[in-house]
């Protein structure tokens, strides 16, 4: 297939291709010559972060007073796709976590807020995460349980946080809090500093993203400045909606790039494997799943790009943005499986590509809203 046909981007203008550029330039540099090592090591080079920063990884699309390099929802969407088009989620992770937990800090946190936090993050000399989930409690965050209590100039902590990204790494967290009653006016959003006494981190082990860290978060009475408040009391569940549509907007992303990953080792793989004197593409069978993997990723692509042209111009597509990250879920197991399948036994080795997507392909139905409920989101807003 040739590349432009999958690529082309109506959306995207001449920068955002020359950003694109640069972009994969600086991956095939310094990420993939070493992704693999970097997998089975359970490492990530703290010098990666610094070496992103200086070519936009960590700016791009957000403002150049706080330290980003401007851009759009567009800027951001590619930095995702192309992090993950070389197959290791933990690498994508540690340079994007800032991508969902900046953004409620920058729509409504104090000056102060601001200038602590995102400069040194922009820098790559801070990481910041998102912490929402609970144990007991995943896409279910109108009922989280996580308790900010006012005790005089502070918010006393209590409650627990889990499979959160660059939860052990973070130097700072956007915690949703439940300050008042019941329901979605009783939630709030506090920044959280690691180091903050009464709060630990341990870490989970994932079936994927092993180079990066997953974690388990608990506040025991812990403190923290009534001035780490992001925006004001009782108003976090619309936030985080908010944050959910663009979080939602880079899951797809991600798997819409992974899945062309897929693809192209599917793809490579069968031209060149010599199967009863022929090439494995030679089959029909083989050359249907093919057509079929690229018929998905093309569907995903398209729907991606209007939600997200929309997204950039205002609007709030709810439902279609649930469904853009439902449908490339489907592509991305769809995509991971058939290409572990058309490898054979070699999928299954690990240090292949395929293999490192496919155990990966599942994390992205549930985090960022599990599939089931999208649907069920997506539902409501059609009036179904």
């Amino acid at each position: 297939m040739p590349a432009q046909e999958i690529e082309y981007r109506p959306f995207h203008t001449d920068r955002h291709t020359a950003f694109r550029c640069q972009l994969q330039a600086f991956i095939a540099r310094e990420i993939a010559p070493y992704v693999d090592a970097w997998e089975s090591e359970r490492v990530f080079p703290a010098s990666l972060r610094r070496k992103a920063a200086e070519v936009g990884v960590l700016g791009a699309g957000f403002p150049e007073e706080w330290g980003g390099i401007g851009g759009d929802i567009f800027d951001k969407l590619i930095v995702k796709e192309d992090l993950a088009r070389f197959g290791a989620g933990g690498v994508r992770l540690g340079l994007t976590t800032h991508c969902i937990a900046l953004p409620p800090i920058i729509a409504v946190g104090s000056d102060a807020l601001r200038q602590r936090v995102l400069p040194p993050v922009f820098r790559g000399d801070a990481i910041a995460a998102l912490a929402i989930t609970e144990p007991d409690g995943g896409s279910d965050v109108a009922n989280l349980t996580t308790t900010a209590e006012r005790s005089g100039d502070s918010f006393v902590l209590n409650g627990e946080k889990t499979f959160i990204s660059s939860g052990c790494s973070a130097d700072f967290y956007t915690v949703a809090v439940r300050t008042g009653a019941a329901g979605v006016d009783g939630i709030s959003l506090l920044l959280v500093e690691k180091g903050t006494s009464g709060f630990t981190q341990e870490r989970q082990d994932l079936m994927g993203w092993r180079s990066w860290d997953n974690a388990t978060l608990r506040f025991r009475d812990c403190r923290v400045p009534a001035e780490n408040l992001i925006g004001a009391e009782g108003k976090g569940f619309r936030l985080l909606m908010q944050n959910f549509n663009e979080e939602r907007l880079g899951n797809a992303a991600i798997m819409l790039g992974a899945a062309k990953a897929c693809w192209e080792d599917a793809r490579q793989y069968a031209g060149e494997r010599v199967v009863f004197g022929r090439p494995l593409a030679a089959n029909q069978t083989i050359r249907h799943k093919l057509v079929e993997m690229r018929s998905l990723i093309q569907a995903v692509q398209a729907s991606l790009d209007v939600a997200a042209l929309r997204f950039q111009q205002g609007e709030t597509p709810i439902a279609e943005i649930a469904m853009t990250k439902n449908l490339a879920a489907r592509t991305y197991e769809f995509c991971a499986a058939e290409a572990v399948q058309i490898h054979g036994a070699r999928g299954l080795v690990t240090g292949e590509r395929v293999e490192r997507l496919f155990r990966e392909s599942k994390i992205l139905s549930i985090g960022g809203g599990a599939t089931e409920v999208l649907n069920d989101l997506a539902a409501r807003q059609l009036g179904l």
